[in-house]
């Protein structure tokens, strides 16, 4: 489904990413309109797709994983087979935040957040144990300087 997306939806979708949790009427009154028609907008988003999974956002450290790790993978097999055996072991593992298919010299960039260096190093040693690559490297995240899941939408 197809949908147009003109400046009040872009105001809106702006306020969501802001903040998910606020009231309908609060929506409304930051973009200029009212109740009824900003839902309406909302419902339509949510059926074309463009607005997904709502979620809260819970500070890692808070709550003790403290380490975040970029892992680079390179790997000499590229079968179907291994592919999705390799997609599965990411998903099974909730310490992986992201997994991204690259072009270039690395195939696959992960961002891993864990308690601490150990607890990386058992999840290395799952993920080696169950999947076949080449090569594993580990950088881990001194200071996260800039992390945002909103969108550039130029509201």
């Amino acid at each position: 489904m197809t949908v147009r997306i003109d400046g009040t939806d872009r105001k809106i979708l702006a306020e969501l990413q802001r903040d998910a949790s606020q009231s309908l009427d609060e929506i409304a009154r930051r973009v200029g309109s009212s109740k009824t028609p900003v839902w309406n907008r909302i419902r339509k988003l949510k059926e074309a797709g463009v607005i997904g999974q709502q979620t809260v956002l819970l500070d890692p450290e808070a709550l003790g994983f403290e380490a975040c790790f970029f892992v680079l993978i390179r790997t000499s097999e590229h079968e179907a087979e291994w592919q999705a055996k390799f997609l599965q072991a990411l998903r099974d593992r909730p310490e992986v935040q992201e997994a991204h298919r690259l072009a270039g010299d690395i195939d696959y960039i992960l961002k891993v957040r864990v308690q601490n260096a150990r607890a990386y190093d058992v999840f290395y040693q799952a993920l080696i144990s169950e999947v076949k690559v080449h090569n594993v490297t580990a950088l881990l995240s001194m200071e996260e300087i800039k992390s945002t899941t909103m969108l550039p939408l130029g509201a």
